[in-house]
C-alpha cells in the first residue's frame, strides 16, 4: 500500500468519524390513553338505558372485566375444538396473510438494498480490444493523412524521416497500425456519508419494514377475527335450523292430534287446516337457513384458501354447547398502543417519515466521493503479468449543490409536511383504537342484557305453550291460543339464538379491538 493511498484511507476514516446525522431524531409519541377502562364501562351502561333502581345482579348491562393480560388465544374462550383448529390454519392457508407475508419480505429486502449505500462499491473489469486509428482523423495532423508513400521531391532532398516532421510522421505511422489492447483491474467508489443521509435512509427503510410487519399482524388479526365471526354465525344458523326443525316436528305432532280430534268431531275441521298451515309456514324457513349455512361454509373455505364446500363435512357436526366467558380480561389501557398492530404500524411509519426529513436535508450539503481504480494494461497478452503494466488512479471528488431551481428546498418542506401527516395519522389510529374498545364494550354489555331477557321470555313462552295445549286438549280454550303460543315461542327461540350469536361476535370484536391473537400465530 503506497503512502498516498494510506493517507487517503486515513482521511476518509477521519471524515466518517466526524460525520453527523442531520434532520430531526425520532421520539416515541405519547399515546394519550385513559388510565382505566372505567369511563368506557360507564358509557356502556348509559347506552343500555339501565337505571340504578332497575339493575339486578343478573341483569347488569356492564360486562364483568378485569385488568388481566389479554388472552393471546382468545378463541379458546368459546370452548370449541373445531374453531381452535381452524384458527391455527389461518396463518398458513389464508391467501391475504400470504400476500402480506410477501410484502413484508419485499420491504425487508428493500431495507437491505438501501443499507448497501453505506458501503463502497468495488467492481472488477477485463477487456480486450483490437484497434486501428483512422489516418483521416486526428492522425492526419501528424502527416499521416496521405497515401503513406513518400514523394520524389522529398526523397531527393533527403528530408524523409529526419527532423521533427519526420518524427511526427513516424509516430503517426506507428499509431495508425492495427494493435491489440489487453487490460484488467478494479474500480472502487465510496460516497462518504458525512451528513448521515444514507443512515437516515436506512433508518427509514427499516421503519417501513417494521410497519410492513405490523401490517402483517393486522391482516392476520383481521382474518382470524373474520373466521371466528363467520364460524360462530354458522353455528348460530345451524342452531336456528335445529330450532325450526324441532318446531316443525312438534307442530306435526300437534297437527296429528288435531286431526284425530277433528275426525272424532271434538274440534272443528278449521283447526286441522290451521295446524297444517302453521307447520308449512314454519317449515318454509328451512330453505333460507340452509342457504345461509351453505354460504357461510363457502366463506370459511375461502378464508382458508380452499374451494367452495370444502369444509362441509368438517363443519357438519355442531359443538355440544356454546358459551361466553364470565369475565373479560382487558389489560391496561396503557398497553393498548403496544398491543394493537395498527398503532405500532402507524408509529413505525411516523419514524420512517421523520427519517426521510433527514435524507432530504442531507441533499443540501456537499458530498464527497472517493474513487479509485487499479489495473494492468499491455499490448501483448504475455505482458499482463508484468508489474510495469500497472496503472492506477485515486482521488476524492466534491459535489456542491449551487442551484437546483428550488427542488431540494421543496423536497425538505414536503418531507416535513409528510412527517406532520404521519403524526396526525398516528394520533387518529390511537384514538380509533380507544373508540373501538369503548364501542365493543357497549355492544357486548347491552347484548348480554338482551340475551338474558330473551332467555327468560323463551322459558315463559314454553310454559305458556304447555298451558295452552293442556287447555286445548281439555276443550277449555280454542286452537287459536295454541297457535299464538307456538308462534310466540318460535319467535323468542330464534331471537335468543340470534342474540347469542351477536353476543359472541361482539366479544370477538372486543378482542380484536384489544389487539390480541397474532402473537402466538404470526407466520
Amino acid at each position: 500500500m503506497t503512502p498516498r493511498f494510506r493517507t487517503a484511507v486515513a482521511f476518509a476514516t477521519l471524515l466518517l468519524s466526524a460525520g453527523c446525522e442531520v434532520g430531526p431524531s425520532f421520539r416515541q409519541p405519547d399515546a394519550k390513553l385513559p388510565p382505566s377502562w372505567q369511563d368506557a364501562t360507564h358509557s356502556a351502561g348509559a347506552a343500555a338505558g339501565a337505571t340504578p333502581d332497575a339493575a339486578a345482579p343478573d341483569d347488569a348491562t356492564t360486562p364483568a372485566t378485569s385488568t388481566d393480560a389479554v388472552d393471546q388465544a382468545w378463541w379458546r374462550v368459546f370452548q370449541d375444538p373445531t374453531l381452535e383448529e381452524l384458527e391455527q390454519r389461518v396463518a398458513t392457508q389464508n391467501l391475504d396473510v400470504k400476500s402480506a407475508t410477501l410484502r413484508l419480505t419485499e420491504s425487508r429486502l428493500q431495507a437491505h438494498i438501501i443499507g448497501g449505500y453505506l458501503w463502497p462499491t468495488l467492481d472488477a473489469n477485463a477487456s480486450y480490444e483490437r484497434e486501428k486509428a483512422s489516418q483521416q482523423g486526428l492522425l492526419s495532423l501528424f502527416g499521416a493523412g496521405g497515401s503513406g508513400k513518400a514523394t520524389a521531391g522529398s526523397e531527393a532532398s533527403g528530408t524523409l524521416g529526419s527532423g521533427a516532421g519526420g518524427a511526427a510522421t513516424s509516430t503517426a505511422s506507428a499509431l495508425s497500425a492495427p494493435l491489440s489492447l489487453w487490460q484488467y483491474g478494479f474500480d472502487a467508489s465510496w460516497e462518504l456519508d458525512l451528513w448521515g443521509g444514507a443512515r437516515r435512509a436506512q433508518e427509514s427503510a427499516r421503519a417501513t419494514a417494521q410497519a410492513s410487519q405490523e401490517d402483517l399482524r393486522t391482516e392476520l388479526l383481521e382474518q382470524m377475527a373474520e373466521l371466528a365471526r363467520d364460524y360462530l354465525t354458522l353455528r348460530g344458523v345451524q342452531a336456528q335450523r335445529a330450532i325450526v326443525a324441532a318446531t316443525v316436528a312438534a307442530d306435526r305432532d300437534t297437527a296429528s292430534i288435531t286431526g284425530q280430534r277433528a275426525s272424532a268431531g271434538i274440534t272443528p275441521h278449521e283447526d286441522l287446516v290451521s295446524a297444517e298451515a302453521e307447520t308449512d309456514s314454519v317449515a318454509s324457513q328451512l330453505p333460507a337457513l340452509g342457504q345461509q349455512e351453505a354460504q357461510l361454509i363457502n366463506a370459511l373455505s375461502l378464508l382458508l384458501g380452499s374451494p367452495p364446500d370444502a369444509l362441509r363435512e368438517e363443519l357438519a357436526r355442531q359443538p355440544s354447547s356454546q358459551s361466553t366467558p364470565p369475565t373479560v380480561p382487558l389489560g391496561l389501557p396503557s398497553e393498548l398502543a403496544r398491543r394493537r398492530p395498527d398503532v405500532r404500524s402507524a408509529e413505525a411509519r411516523l419514524r420512517a417519515a421523520t427519517a426521510q426529513v433527514g435524507v432530504a436535508v442531507a441533499e443540501l450539503y456537499p458530498s464527497i466521493t472517493l474513487t479509485g481504480s487499479f489495473g494492468l494494461q499491455a499490448l501483448q497478452f504475455s505482458n499482463l503479468g508484468s508489474w510495469s503494466a500497472r496503472q492506477y488512479a485515486l482521488g476524492p471528488s466534491l459535489t456542491l449543490p449551487l442551484f437546483e431551481g428550488g427542488r431540494l428546498r421543496g423536497t425538505v418542506e414536503l418531507r416535513k409536511v409528510q412527517q406532520q401527516e404521519a403524526a396526525i395519522s398516528y394520533q387518529k389510529t390511537v384514538l380509533t383504537a380507544w373508540h373501538d374498545v369503548a364501542n365493543a364494550l357497549i355492544a357486548y354489555g347491552t347484548e348480554q342484557q338482551r340475551l338474558q331477557r330473551l332467555t327468560r321470555a323463551t322459558h315463559e313462552s314454553e310454559e305458556l305453550l304447555r298451558i295452552a295445549l293442556e287447555r286445548y286438549r281439555s276443550g277449555i280454550d280454542p286452537y287459536l291460543n295454541v297457535l299464538t303460543a307456538q308462534r310466540t315461542l318460535l319467535q323468542y327461540q330464534l331471537q335468543a339464538a340470534q342474540s347469542l350469536t351477536m353476543l359472541q361476535t361482539n366479544l370477538i370484536q372486543l378482542y380484536k379491538a384489544l389487539g390480541g391473537g397474532w402473537e402466538s400465530t404470526l407466520p
